[in-house]
């Protein structure tokens, strides 16, 4: 049966995403949207732990993905106007779009670190083993399901049709950039979105996603902000060091946990024992930021004074301080932590919980799944054999922090 009603999702950024129940594959969507699998991603913060750094950094993996529902509806809608062969594919670009963050656990990437999931694994779990969201995606075609999968595996025969979803180029990095630009403030983190989706091309040769050569500036923007992003937002050293208490809360819950010197309910306790990747369907999906958050509060009156300690930090966003030691070679770094260390091990019982290194990388571009090619008269062309600018941001950029608590004198550590 399909709806008859129209269902409208008011959005900050893309305004209204209006989807129409009397068209199939958009009362699929509509259907998939409000699977119990997909509302729980509204329980999902897109930047975990972000929040206590840039205090606006609220949003959910849920507008996140509806968010990139928008954007692959209007490039991919676009494309098919001039390429009417591409039509019998909207469906399968449509739910993998809508679906491709479904697998996320608490606290999103920052999650992955700290209990050693993935999410992508788990999505192909949902899609496969989801009861509700599986009977969606049946009304549509039965094999709509392999197709999606064959997206994420970037194996779908038209490139075109994963390179929306997962590429340098995609709908889901569109998103999260003008998302996570908008809400944490970022004024950097702003792109051209109607000119990168004019400038979105077919090629029938190659069936893959190109761009326009009279575009390639709006391209370059995007891949600037998105290096912007990473450095002065994903790794604001203050993020770093919120996710560095957030992993040693839950490193010193697991050991408490395996003396039985603590109590955790059922979800928690199977998350923090065990391998994630292999956790029942019911099990994997009754957790989420709140559960676990509910948890940190509970062991803040903890018997063990490291974990209560912990667990007090993060709630009270009392953070470790960060300090760039880039420029120190691998011996050099570890000669200083050890040096931290030996301070804090009369002070603070098992100093490995107060201090340490994190590494914080930004990629830059590279030629993963076949870069973005340009159109020009010459043929197609990769961008940054065409941008000198592109050409400057395909080297890697690492940067490393020494996580230490305040009482230590920041000055006294920049000497050694």
């Amino acid at each position: 049966m399909l709806f008859s009603t129209e269902r409208t999702y008011h959005d900050p950024l893309h305004g209204a995403i209006a989807l129409n129940g009397s068209d199939p594959i958009e009362a699929a969507l509509i259907r998939l949207i409000d699977t119990p699998a997909f509302q729980r991603l509204r329980r999902i913060r897109q930047l975990g732990s972000a929040s206590l750094t840039f205090h606006g950094a609220e949003s959910s993996r849920f507008t996140h993905s509806l968010g990139v529902l928008a954007i692959a509806r209007r490039a991919f809608d676009r494309l098919a106007s001039v390429y009417p062969q591409l039509q019998p594919y909207r469906a399968v670009v449509l739910c993998a779009a809508l679906l491709h963050d479904i697998g996320h656990g608490p606290f999103s990437h920052t999650g992955e670190e700290v209990f050693g999931s993935n999410h992508e694994h788990w999505t192909g779990r949902i899609l496969q083993e989801s009861a509700p969201i599986r009977s969606a995606l049946d009304t549509v075609a039965p094999d709509l399901t392999e197709q999606i999968l064959q997206v994420y595996l970037k194996k779908h025969p038209i490139p075109l049709v994963w390179q929306l979803v997962s590429s340098q180029l995609d709908c889901d990095r569109l998103d999260y950039l003008m998302r996570d630009s908008y809400f944490t403030g970022a004024s950097y983190g702003k792109i051209d979105l109607e000119r990168i989706l004019m400038a979105m091309r077919y090629d029938p040769v190659t069936q893959q996603l190109v761009v326009a050569r009279k575009g390639m500036t709006a391209v370059e923007h995007y891949l600037i902000v998105r290096y912007f992003m990473y450095a002065q937002v994903y790794n604001h050293p203050k993020n770093i060091a919120a996710c560095w208490v957030l992993q040693q809360a839950f490193v010193r819950a697991r050991g408490c946990l395996q003396q039985g010197l603590l109590e955790a309910d059922d979800t928690v306790k199977a998350w923090l024992m065990g391998n994630c990747d292999r956790l029942p369907l019911n099990q994997y999906l009754a957790a989420d930021d709140g559960v676990f958050t509910y948890h940190l509060q509970r062991w803040q009156s903890s018997t063990d004074a490291i974990l209560s300690d912990l667990c007090r930090q993060f709630i009270d966003r009392d953070l470790p301080k960060t300090l760039d030691v880039t420029h120190l070679d691998t011996n050099d770094r570890q000669a200083l932590l050890q040096s931290v260390q030996q301070r804090l091990g009369t002070v603070n019982g098992d100093a490995t919980y107060y201090a340490g290194l994190q590494i914080s990388l930004s990629r830059g571009y590279t030629l993963y799944q076949r870069g973005i090619k340009c159109h020009t008269a010459a043929g197609l062309q990769e961008l940054s054999d065409l941008s000198p600018l592109v050409q400057t941001l395909t080297n890697p950029y690492e940067r490393a922090w020494l996580i230490y608590p305040r009482a230590i004198d920041s000055a006294l550590l920049k000497t050694q």
